[in-house]
């Protein structure tokens, strides 16, 4: 990476390619989703359009993307729509300057689902207004009782013979309407809504040129998947495995100035800041035969522009449909640290009938991790995510309000993160007291595991490095989180297990902080002993070997 960091940097911003010496003047498109904007107006632009243009001329008619939110599609779906329009102006200077020869012109009928609501009227009103823009613009007029699916066949095909060109169809985030209204009752009026105006597309074959749908979920009981059945999932084609996010190879071509600059602010080496990042936003992968690491362009931006770390995609609203569609979150995040999946399912099935692993994996909670014949491994792709669903399902867990338990994973943060030990166990009691006991969906649990899980997502919430059980040739710890000044190995115990003495005596015969002391950080053992009637923690210990210390 660093040799990568290495080259000259050129940027391809306004018309032109030009090597900019001033970095002050450079402009990261931060949430701006126009192709357009980001060109005329001299925002820094990653170069895709090599894949537009493969996608556009040797890809199939019909196309179906799924991406996360924030994750670029919507400025993919810019870029096609400039291309297909023949905008070359905005295209100076960028791969695909050296592929197109034509430029032709074609018609462009574009829809962005996000704007339709969450209701059928909601949906039927934005496809009303999209419509009419296109009719005025071909100068069609309807009769009152012409149907919204009527009106989009004229659309197509007056397109079609005005111009003698067939017709590009872009459909942006198709699925934002089916996720707002599912489990209320207008989901199957908006799905209704969609079978009368979609099945348009496969009657109007002979009229497209082209139809580019995008999504984060799949929801296939719709006309655009049992209608077009010849619609191309290329969400997981190797060649297209980059065409949204940011590659390591993309940010050591086009970001060196703004790595430069967050080292510095930070007080960081290069190299720490490229392993910050990675570690808080990079980890996505969307082929098994590409496993190309793709990072957050959302959070990668903000980032650079903030020059700090923060969970910026999370805090965009990127939790909001998590309680649809997962039950019980609290109690099953342990089991999505290397998940199995069938490949028909992650490749194939509908949203609703895919599971929680298949919705976390379409919207960006979980990735690709491995592969082999059998199926796929799932995962959290980074820090940022996987914090962002802990702290989601902390209040349920704990039993308390999101309000209750803010300043107290506050000052754990503040406490773990100084080495203070004795302020840290009384924060960690006060969130952990009387959980095991009172919280009824944790009854099938075996004590000591109640507290794991609890006192595991507590960590894993404020944003530390948390592993859990794991595994040394000499046994296996309860829990190792990981601070930027310290290595924390805790073991638990029951009091009626031996309780702190035991769990420090296990960690010294197992030698369980051996593995560490090549860190530099400082490697404590903690023992906690816990109330095997679910009452809380009673007491702890720790050993920074060979020192045994009571507090």
């Amino acid at each position: 990476m660093i040799q990568k960091l290495a080259v000259s940097l050129r940027l391809k911003i306004g018309i032109g390619e030009i090597v900019m010496a001033n970095n002050a003047c450079r402009k990261l498109p931060v949430g701006i989703q126009s192709f357009n904007v980001i060109r005329e107006e001299g925002y820094l632009y990653v170069d895709k359009t090599d894949m537009v243009w493969k996608l556009a001329n040797q890809g199939l008619k019909y196309n179906y993307l799924s991406r996360p939110r924030r994750f670029g599609k919507s400025v993919l779906v810019d870029t096609l729509q400039a291309y297909f329009e023949g905008r070359k102006e905005l295209f100076e200077g960028l791969k695909i300057m050296e592929l197109e020869k034509e430029w032709k012109q074609y018609p462009v009928i574009r829809f962005d689902m996000s704007r339709g609501g969450a209701t059928a009227n909601e949906v039927k009103a934005y496809l009303d207004r999209t419509f009419d823009v296109y009719e005025q613009l071909y100068g069609i007029h309807i009769k009152p009782t012409d149907s919204l699916g009527n009106r989009f066949d004229l659309i197509i095909k007056t397109a079609y013979e005005q111009t003698g060109l067939k017709v590009a169809i872009l459909i942006d985030e198709y699925d934002s309407p089916l996720q707002h209204s599912w489990k209320t009752p207008e989901h199957e009026g908006c799905t209704e809504v969609y079978r009368s105006v979609f099945s348009i597309l496969k009657a109007d074959d002979a009229y497209q040129r082209f139809v580019f749908i995008t999504g984060i979920t799949k929801f296939t009981q719709i006309s655009l998947f049992s209608v077009l059945n010849n619609l191309t999932n290329i969400s997981f084609l190797p060649e297209y495995a980059a065409i949204c996010g940011i590659t390591e190879e993309e940010i050591g071509e086009n970001f060196k100035p703004e790595l430069e600059r967050m080292a510095e602010v930070n007080e960081w080496t290069l190299q720490q800041t490229h392993d910050n990042l990675k570690d808080y936003y990079d980890g996505y992968h969307f082929s098994r035969r590409n496993m190309v690491d793709i990072y957050n362009p959302f959070s990668l931006l903000n980032a650079l522009d903030a020059q700090d770390l923060s969970c910026f995609w999370v805090s965009s609203g990127a939790t909001s449909m998590l309680p649809k569609f997962v039950d019980n979150m609290e109690l099953r995040l342990r089991n999505f640290e290397n998940c199995p999946i069938l490949r028909k399912t992650l490749e194939s099935s509908d949203v609703i009938n895919g599971g929680a692993e298949l919705f976390l994996y379409q919207t960006g909670y979980l990735t690709i991790k491995s592969s082999d014949e059998f199926g796929y491994f799932l995962g959290f792709p980074n820090q940022e995510v996987k914090q962002a669903l802990y702290e989601v399902v902390l209040p349920s867990l704990t039993m308390k309000s999101e309000s209750d338990i803010i300043s107290l994973q506050g000052s754990l943060f503040r406490q773990l993160g100084t080495g203070q030990i004795a302020d840290t166990m009384k924060t960690l009691k006060a969130l952990v007291a009387d959980v095991p006991y009172s919280n009824k969906k944790l009854a099938s649990m075996d004590m000591e595991e109640r507290y794991r899980l609890i006192i595991s997502t507590i960590l894993n919430a404020i944003g530390l490095k948390v592993e859990v059980e794991h595994m040394l040739a000499t046994g296996r710890i309860d829990i190792i989180a990981q601070t930027s000044r310290y290595i924390y190995v805790i073991e638990l115990k029951l009091k009626n297990n031996g309780g702190k003495k035991a769990a420090i005596q296990q960690i010294l015969d197992n030698k369980y902080l051996e593995p560490f002391q090549a860190d530099k950080r400082k490697v404590i053992g903690l023992g906690i002993e816990l109330d095997e009637e679910g009452k809380g923690l009673l007491d702890w210990g720790i050993t920074e070997e060979p020192q045994i210390r009571n507090l």
